[in-house]
């Protein structure tokens, strides 16, 4: 019993570090300290598995959860939901953004939701089968330059060996409401992880045989979760949630920078924003403790 005790204390003990720590990493995010959030909230266990976010103004966002077709508007200075509106049947929502008075959700399957005028009871609801290659898509913000939305695949646009290292962010034009045929962002994975070999950048391995040689291979599933453009420097911020890591791409698609992030403070990050100054808002599912919204001052 003596053993066991200590053994948990050791447990609770590395935990608790882990928590206030520093997170070794020499890849910092231009701007922004991501080791020491400006602010950290808890969010209402209503919130439990908060999948997209997008500001409204400086003290507001509006967000939406995985299964529920309800968008919540959140006081993040307050701390508390001030709205919500059902505007759709229960389902696989994952991304959200706002053109002003309008709001567009978007279901994993690729199907698209335009909110007009959301916060009148009288809004209108208007979906669009966007055709999204991708069975399963997590990334949705506004490109204001271009005035389209960006549709970020989360895994595979299809079965082969030649889409294995593919990944894809598809336009969505706004003036014509369609897709737009050719992909906007064309990921390759070899690139992005020799571009993080190159830069020191130490990604997970794995051990794989090649003829009687064991090689350790970098792993990057580029599950991508949440994407947003950067008001200031209009580059493309991407999270994977699963493999805790935050990529910044320029206008054509060409990675920048890469960040690991801390497992205990992004347990499971789901959502991101900005303010219209720069201040970025990230957003965590709660998985086994509670969802939670960070905030980075831009500096």
């Amino acid at each position: 019993m003596k053993l066991r005790f200590l053994s948990a204390l050791t447990v609770l003990g590395i935990l608790a570090f882990l928590e206030s720590a520093t997170f070794e990493n020499h890849q910092k995010t231009p701007g922004y300290d991501l080791n020491s959030p400006d602010f950290s909230l808890v969010l209402p266990d209503t919130l439990r598995e908060v999948s997209g976010v997008v500001c409204i103004d400086s003290a507001t966002f509006a967000c939406v959860q995985d299964e529920n077709g309800i968008v919540f508007i959140y006081d993040f200075l307050k701390n508390q939901i001030k709205k919500q509106y059902s505007f759709n049947i229960d389902g696989d929502y994952e991304g959200i953004t706002r053109i002003d008075k309008t709001l567009y959700v978007l279901r994993s399957d690729g199907m698209l939701y335009e909110i007009s005028d959301y916060e009148s009871p009288d809004f209108k609801l208007t979906s669009y089968a966007t055709g999204v290659p991708a069975r399963n898509n997590e990334g949705l913000c506004y490109d204001a330059d271009h005035h389209r939305l960006l549709i970020a695949s989360k895994g595979k646009i299809g079965k082969g060996p030649e889409y294995k290292d593919k990944r894809m962010i598809y336009g969505f034009d706004l003036n014509t409401k369609t897709l737009i045929s050719e992909p906007v962002f064309d990921f390759n994975l070899q690139e992005i992880k020799q571009f993080a070999q190159k830069n020191n950048i130490k990604l997970p391995t794995r051990t794989k045989k090649h003829g009687e040689e064991a090689v350790a291979e970098p792993v990057l599933k580029f599950a991508t979760s949440a994407i947003c453009i950067h008001p200031i420097t209009k580059k493309l911020y991407l999270l994977s949630a699963a493999d805790h890591l935050l990529f910044i791409f320029d206008v054509g698609g060409n990675i920048e920078h890469l960040e690991v992030l801390n497992p205990v403070k992004f347990n499971k990050t789901e959502g991101i924003t900005f303010l219209e100054n720069g201040d970025m808002l990230v957003t965590n599912e709660a998985q086994d403790k509670k969802p939670t919204v960070l905030r980075f001052n831009y500096k």
